[in-house]
């Protein structure tokens, strides 16, 4: 597949209901993944995981705050033996849930070229695809001491083939889905149009999409879509929409998104009536120098003032924490 094609992602499907008294939540995804260099070419070698370093305090930090990470761990940190006994501390009390997370070009089996539309795992071969979810899974199941229930492909990158082979490996929550978002220029899938709301992928209503929290403000927001789609080709397009407060995108992350912007997000999302909201964001954060988004200790910092302002905005909404269970609790038929 050429790094200019578009992956095709299966539509949504019906919305679900969840149980009468689970109110509105939130849920903290932590992308829990290797350390490599945002702006290079892909590379099977190269990383690093120093970060762990760092995972306890934010560990406490958030049972502090009350908050319920999700770390969904890729192939290098579930090598790694001090991720493994972090948050495997924090899995055995409780206090934490993990997940999968799939990044393809650091996962064996490695047969495909690395490449910029291979490191959507739903652009690689089916066979391929499912070879390297199995090892995945298998050892995280093994590292932890239980099956991973929830499911988010890197990059987002979810694919035609991807559904079948999380219900076949007993996962109940896919949370890939990022709307208001499109990386089909990069040959990754277009979420542009997708619901924001939690929707069942199956007929069967066994596997649930939780998206990633995003959502649009302003008077064009019911143009977003088109308005960035616009802005693929002319680069400065939707910058000016939002200077003037005609169109503000927000997904609810602590990276390149400020606090006050969050706030707003929060209160749309909630005012919107979204039983769950998702807050994400990438593990190598949690140090400086890994990401565009923390290249010092004051970005570090500032990264846990975003959550503490964030957290204290959801319980004045009367937003609580929920964990992967009680999601999946409250909408089991």
């Amino acid at each position: 597949m050429s790094s200019g094609s578009m992956l095709a992602v299966p539509p949504a499907g019906r919305s679900a209901v969840f149980a009468p008294g689970f109110g509105q939540r939130v849920l903290l995804t932590v992308d829990t993944e290797e350390e490599f260099d945002w702006r290079a070419p892909f590379r099977r070698e190269g990383y690093g995981t120093s970060h762990v370093a760092a995972i306890p305090r934010f560990q406490a930090f958030c049972e502090r705050l009350g908050a319920h990470p999700v770390y969904l761990v890729d192939w290098p940190i579930v090598q790694d033996r001090r991720a493994v006994e972090v948050i495997g501390d924090a899995v055995r009390r409780g206090t934490a849930d993990v997940g999968v997370q799939l990044h393809p070009w650091v996962n064996p089996p490695f047969e495909e070229e690395v490449s910029t539309a291979n490191s959507f795992a739903g652009n690689l071969p089916q066979s391929l695809e499912a070879a390297k979810f199995t090892l995945l899974h298998d050892a995280i199941e093994t590292a932890f001491g239980a099956a991973p229930q929830i499911y988010r492909a890197g990059r987002y990158g979810l694919g035609p083939n991807t559904a079948a082979l999380l219900k076949q490996a007993g996962i109940r929550i896919d949370t890939s889905v990022r709307p208001l978002f499109d990386y089909s220029d990069q040959g990754g899938p277009d979420y542009s149009n997708h619901p924001l709301a939690p929707y069942w992928v199956d007929p069967e209503s066994r596997l649930l999409e939780l998206p990633v929290t995003s959502a649009y403000r302003g008077p064009l927001r019911a143009l977003g879509p088109l308005i960035h789609r616009v802005q693929r080709h002319v680069p400065t397009f939707f910058s000016g929409f939002s200077r003037l407060g005609l169109l503000e995108r927000i997904a609810l992350t602590p990276e390149g998104v400020s606090a006050r912007e969050a706030l707003r997000g929060v209160d749309l999302s909630v005012d919107a009536g979204l039983p769950v909201l998702v807050l994400s964001f990438h593990s190598p954060t949690l140090a400086p120098g890994h990401t565009p988004y923390a290249t010092n200790e004051a970005q570090v910092e500032a990264l846990y003032a975003w959550f503490e302002a964030v957290y204290a905005r959801l319980a004045e909404r009367g937003v609580t924490s929920c964990t992967v269970a009680e999601v999946i609790a409250a909408t089991d038929a």
